[in-house]
């Protein structure tokens, strides 16, 4: 039996070894992949284009303490005062810190919670353990930046009672109060992040929203193929049974849905010029109100984006009951989302007005025939490298270290919108009779918007799995690094346990790869030619691709991507050796 901890692990974070569990529920795999097909070259542009349109801060960080300290003064305000109260018994407790002051404590604790960097600390009877010290340490610092110089000494002691020192190391009346203040305390920044993070600056912050999910770090753009390799590295040493996720019942939006505007990050600057265009088209749309225009120019910004991810590739325009439906599934997203960022409605205090000419203007702008065919034509640019970007993460969640979660459905595109509209029921016959009649891969290349490639992909690896457990299960895991031109398009790994040996190869950033390469309905591929010099060393071995009939001989030395790559965008092979030391190359894939 698995032990899995439903648990968001901030940046830097890691799961307890000493907890004796088998690791969290997976969100860090979503924050992991999705970083990873980011572009960094776009993090500049699309950032000046956020500030310019929305006049907000492009620094994810900024608006998360800000978010913070609204949600300290309204939705958990009387957490926090119990808090505070709490942390005033502790100073009430000893002749030397009776003079602190409630109010002292309220702004030197709201400035520990704003800067505080992760969802909850464990401190208990013993202090505060070792693997929160840092995390304390960056709260400190950004709080004791925050304060007045005379509530610097109010923070120091919040320091030492909420962990810095073991309240069983206090005589027994103080050590309940400082226990029961530190409970107080991890009460209060659990729900303050789930709120201020997922819920408020998630919302609020787009310089591109496919970074602001459950679970990621949104300050960071992009990561490296380095940061990805070492977090598998860590799983598999660690905690090799932990759960690895692309989607769940929270996701704000769809696995796929993230995976095309991840491909958005490719195309800044020309993203940023339609940006304007749009914005010069549907200037009528917009309607003029006390407070200022509606929508928001970074509402409307934020819509855009949407509009270009959740598009399915299977949608024209001319289809009016279908563009009717896309439109409802957006407005019920946008009421959600406006009221979420709290900037000109609320769940509490709704601005009707306001929401009422934001889905005027939804509507608007997919029924003005000049606007809703340039947002379908910026669609349809996503839709080749969006599916070979939700190919690959579902490739790479089905081989990395862990145990691969599959959100029901979700073995087809996932263009969902954040809940209730990820949990629409799903259509098991389709799913059921694509299973049971899977066509030919090249078949599903050719035809990939209908989504069995997706399927048949999924049932490949899965029966993989199930034919070599032990190595998927309990097989280390070993960066493999190419060379040449588009080196860093490219992520391989190898995973070996005993004689069995994986070997995975997928691209990444691969918009410049499929530029001119595929007619609308053209097979998704990477022409060969297009690797250029880049080549991969392969460990010695001879291997059998998983997803076709070929096999491969490697002796160590590079071999081009264009060889690697020339059947399929990605590849997957196994090597075995029999007990005689043979390969094992007859076995069916």
């Amino acid at each position: 039996m698995a032990l899995y901890v439903e648990k968001i692990l901030g940046d830097g974070e890691t799961l307890p070894t000493a907890w004796q569990v088998d690791g969290t529920s997976g969100y860090e795999f979503m924050n992991e992949v999705a970083g990873i097909q980011h572009d960094p070259q776009g993090a500049a542009p699309l950032a000046t284009l956020w500030r310019q349109v929305s006049g907000r801060d492009p620094d994810f960080t900024a608006e998360v303490r800000q978010a913070r300290g609204e949600v300290l003064e309204t939705l958990l305000a009387s957490e926090y005062a119990a808090c505070a109260r709490a942390l005033h018994a502790v100073a009430r407790a000893r002749l030397e810190s009776r003079d602190v002051t409630l109010g002292s404590i309220e702004r030197a604790l709201e400035a520990l919670v704003v800067h505080f960097p992760i969802y909850r600390s464990y401190a208990g009877d013993a202090g505060r353990p070792e693997a929160d010290a840092a995390f304390f340490a960056r709260a400190m610092t950004g709080a004791r930046g925050a304060l007045n110089p005379p509530d610097h000494a109010t923070l120091d002691l919040l320091e030492r009672w909420l962990g810095g020192e073991a309240p069983s190391a206090c005589r027994d009346e103080e050590r309940i109060l400082r226990l029961r203040a530190i409970t107080r305390f991890q009460q209060l920044t659990s729900p303050v992040a789930a709120k201020a993070v997922e819920d408020t600056a998630g919302y609020r912050s787009a310089v591109l929203i496919s970074r602001n999910d459950v679970g990621f770090h949104g300050e960071h753009f992009s990561h490296s193929l380095e940061y990805f390799h070492a977090a598998n590295a860590a799983r598999a040493r660690d905690f090799p049974h932990a759960l690895v996720t692309t989607a769940t019942h929270d996701h704000k939006r769809g696995e796929d849905v993230r995976a095309r505007l991840a491909a958005l990050s490719e195309s800044a600057d020309a993203f940023a010029d339609a940006v304007a265009q749009w914005q010069r088209d549907a200037a009528p749309l917009c309607q003029p109100l006390d407070e200022g225009t509606a929508p928001s120019p970074g509402d409307a910004l934020i819509l855009y984006q949407l509009i270009l991810g959740a598009w399915p590739p299977t949608l024209a325009p001319e289809d009016g009951a279908g563009m009717a439906e896309f439109t409802e599934r957006l407005a019920q997203w946008q009421q959600k989302a406006l009221r979420e960022a709290k900037l000109r409605t609320h769940w509490l205090w709704p601005d009707e007005q306001y929401e009422a000419a934001c889905r005027a203007f939804l509507e608007g702008v997919l029924t003005t025939p000049a606007l809703r065919d340039s947002l379908h034509r910026a669609a349809r640019a996503l839709d080749v490298p969006g599916a070979l970007n939700a190919l690959v993460q579902m490739i790479l969640r089905l081989t990395v270290p862990g145990v691969a979660d599959l959100y029901q459905g979700n073995d087809f595109w996932d263009y969902s919108l954040v809940d209730p509209d990820n949990r629409r029921p799903v259509d098991y016959a389709a799913r059921r009779a694509s299973l049971f009649a899977p066509p030919a891969l090249s078949e599903a290349l050719v035809q990939w918007r209908d989504g069995r490639i997706k399927q048949a992909l999924t049932s490949k690896l899965l029966a993989l799995r199930a034919r070599h457990s032990a190595l998927f299960l309990d097989g280390d895991y070993q960066p493999l690094h190419a060379e040449g031109r588009h080196a860093e398009r490219v992520l391989a790994f190898v995973r070996r346990q005993g004689e069995q040996c994986l070997v995975v190869v997928v691209p990444r950033l691969a918009t410049p790869l499929l530029e001119n390469e595929l007619e609308d309905d053209g097979a998704l591929a990477i022409a060969p030619a297009r690797w250029g010099d880049t080549r991969l060393a392969l460990p010695p071995g001879r291997y059998r691709s998983a997803l076709s009939e070929r096999s491969l001989d490697a002796d160590g030395e590079p071999v081009a991507l264009a060889e690697l790559l020339h059947t399929l965008p990605f590849e997957v092979f196994t090597s075995e050796a029999r007990a005689d030391g043979h390969a094992l190359q007859g076995e069916s894939t």
